[in-house]
């Protein structure tokens, strides 16, 4: 029942998103890029995806302007599909962008904490996470002043109001401030996508189930792992767990009762596709998984996420697809960006590890 009116406000921007999504490197693609001898020769190999950005680049080249450019060309797609989107799936992108809102954001506390100039840091900032009143952070000389400005100029507000008082940004880690951030972004992205009207029973709110769920319990997995041998308390890190995903509650709870590599072995093993990370051999966040498949578990992670992603596109009628083409994309940058370094670098013989898309 979904279909029949869907495409009547979204028909058009799906189909622009599905064109989008046919234009992604393939294997044979990244294999012409790995036998670049140069980084001239690699900009003429992308020349059909990314000619109208890279074609008035001059040399010589560098692996940041090959990646800033790629991004340009991704930041460019994206507000055309907002432009052009209707109804829920207005609010749904820009539910995309608050993600990068909050790694802005963290960035100008930062900035703001250690006396930079933070009109510096908006150079740095994500392009998908700018919004039109962020020079007014700028303005901000100290954190209560900053926190205020927040709250009232960015839509990041309720989460920094329900979670946040401008005291814990003073001395909270940044880190932790981020992830409190995160974790209600998630929930609220979650409880958007599952019971808005419109929404709800959808294949959008099916597929979206899944895609968040899933980066629910990665959050968790990583806050876990990165917590060992910190000052972070077992109480204080089970408060950054998102309250939904296939771990919570009974997984969420043994996370935060873990020790060791160990014991958060134990706590994902009743989810499948966790468990066959750890059967691998993936020791943390960096941590090689043995010689047979020498992927870190964030490698892993990324390649489940990039399966999940490509799946979406087996369902019609969703906006999951345009969250999915973005995570396909920003992969897609992360392997360009992998290969021009190791070309840059003369490393040829670790340019293969990068996480092939299709």
């Amino acid at each position: 029942m979904e279909g029949l009116y869907f495409n009547v406000n979204n028909g058009y921007t799906e189909g622009l998103v599905r064109g989008y999504r046919n234009s992604l490197l393939t294997s044979a693609n990244y294999n012409n890029l790995t036998q670049c001898e140069t980084l001239d020769d690699l900009k003429l190999q992308l020349s059909p995806s990314y000619g109208e950005v890279l074609s008035n680049v001059p040399s010589p080249l560098s692996t940041s302007i090959i990646a800033s450019k790629a991004t340009e060309k991704l930041i460019s797609e994206f507000r055309y599909l907002r432009a052009n989107a209707m109804g829920t799936l207005t609010k749904f992108m820009d539910y995309l962008t608050y993600g990068y809102m909050i790694d802005n954001v963290a960035l100008l506390i930062t900035g703001t904490l250690h006396e930079q100039d933070t009109r510096e840091l908006l150079e740095r900032c994500h392009p998908l996470g700018v919004f039109e009143s962020m020079p007014v952070l700028c303005v901000a000389t100290n954190v209560e002043e900053l926190y205020n400005s927040v709250l009232i100029e960015t839509p990041l507000a309720p989460y920094f109001k329900h979670n946040l008082s401008s005291a814990d940004l003073d001395e909270l880690n940044i880190e932790i401030i981020r992830n409190t951030l995160y974790k209600s972004y998630l929930e609220d992205f979650h409880r958007f996508c599952t019971t808005e009207p419109g929404l709800a029973g959808t294949p959008t709110a099916e597929i979206m189930d899944e895609i968040l769920c899933f980066e629910a319990d990665r959050r968790a997995i990583n806050i876990t792992l990165n917590s060992f041998g910190t000052e972070l308390s077992k109480k204080d890190r089970q408060k950054l767990y998102p309250s939904f995903g296939k771990l919570y509650p009974e997984g969420s709870y043994m996370l935060g009762r873990a020790d060791d590599l160990e014991g958060v072995r134990a706590a994902v093993e009743g989810v499948g596709e966790y468990k066959s990370f750890f059967e691998q051999g993936a020791f943390g966040m960096s941590g090689g998984i043995g010689a047979a498949q020498p992927k870190s578990l964030e490698d892993l992670f990324y390649q489940r996420e990039m399966e999940v992603s490509k799946a979406t596109f087996t369902q019609q009628f969703t906006h999951a697809v345009v969250y999915s083409w973005v995570k396909l994309k920003e992969q897609e940058i992360r392997n360009i960006t992998w290969i021009a370094e190791c070309i840059a670098q003369n490393q040829k013989e670790r340019i293969g590890n990068y996480i092939s898309i299709f």
